[in-house]
């Protein structure tokens, strides 16, 4: 059996909205896929997970950014070394230090003062002794850090993820907590995102210390960073993004998603 050319064509014609509507999103989805692999941060996180942050904070709230393994080197899970040194044997950018703190602390002093000039209630926090056994010391940064949080500030942990199969990408690991913001939100919806219970729990969210992992130090990221050309313009890069994203959660700029799922079991009061 063979369909008239008439209806054929009349069929065409009068789901014309339809047909540019699909071949709209088809193309779309296209762009999106590769704005996604071409970003200058490389892969995010793909994992899934089903929490929102959309506890409303204030604007004057206390900020206070740590930089991650500062005081556990030598330790351990210190870092990583990134794939330039790992794989390519280039020197490493510091060596009394994994690369991955030396940038580590690169980006969380761009975003303290950044986020200075930009309004923010925002300080740092260093151990200034870069190895620390005991985790429970007054000076790591799990301890200075969860006694912020206690008092109502909001703390973040700058990491840059592992290089090659070990590393997931960039996106927010949120604290254990019920009060997961629209600060938390908008970092997730800008990084990528982590599950809640990531890893069966880590030591900072334990302790109500987010994590951010910028990205996977390798590739066209970290040969950026390294360029001594591209160096600064790559941190402003990142600490715009951090900083950025940090404001649209204070002034609550995005439209977050604060409808509860179909098939979400996550706990109620997380939604408004």
């Amino acid at each position: 059996m063979f369909l008239n050319k008439n209806f054929i064509g009349k069929f065409f014609r009068s789901n014309s909205y339809f047909f540019f509507f699909a071949i709209t999103v088809f193309i779309s989805s296209c762009f999106l896929v590769a704005e996604e692999l071409d970003s200058f941060l490389g892969p995010r996180v793909n994992k899934n997970t089903l929490w929102v942050g959309n506890q409303i904070v204030s604007s004057s709230i206390s900020i206070l950014v740590m930089a991650g393994h500062a005081d556990s080197q030598d330790i351990p899970g210190e870092g990583t070394s990134g794939e330039a040194v790992a794989l390519k044997g280039l020197s490493p950018m510091d060596p009394s230090m994994s690369d991955e703190l030396f940038w580590n602390l690169k980006v969380r002093d761009n975003v303290v003062k950044v986020g200075k000039i930009k309004g923010l209630n925002i300080n740092a926090y260093d151990p200034k002794k870069r190895t620390i056994i005991d985790e429970n010391d007054s000076k790591t940064n799990w301890s200075i850090g969860s006694v912020h949080a206690a008092q109502g500030g909001y703390v973040l942990e700058i990491h840059f993820d592992s290089y090659g199969r070990d590393g997931l990408g960039s996106g927010l690991i949120p604290p254990l907590s019920r009060r997961l913001n629209n600060i938390d939100e908008s970092l997730a919806q800008s990084f990528g995102r982590y599950p809640l219970f990531f890893r069966g729990g880590l030591g900072a969210p334990r302790r109500e210390i987010r994590i951010l992992e910028v990205g996977k130090l390798e590739g066209n990221l970290e040969t950026s960073l390294r360029d001594q050309k591209m160096r600064q313009m790559t941190l402003d890069r990142i600490t715009n993004k951090i900083v950025d994203a940090i404001l649209r959660g204070i002034t609550k700029q995005d439209n977050f998603n604060q409808m509860l799922q179909e098939g979400d079991i996550f706990l109620p009061n997380f939604y408004q």
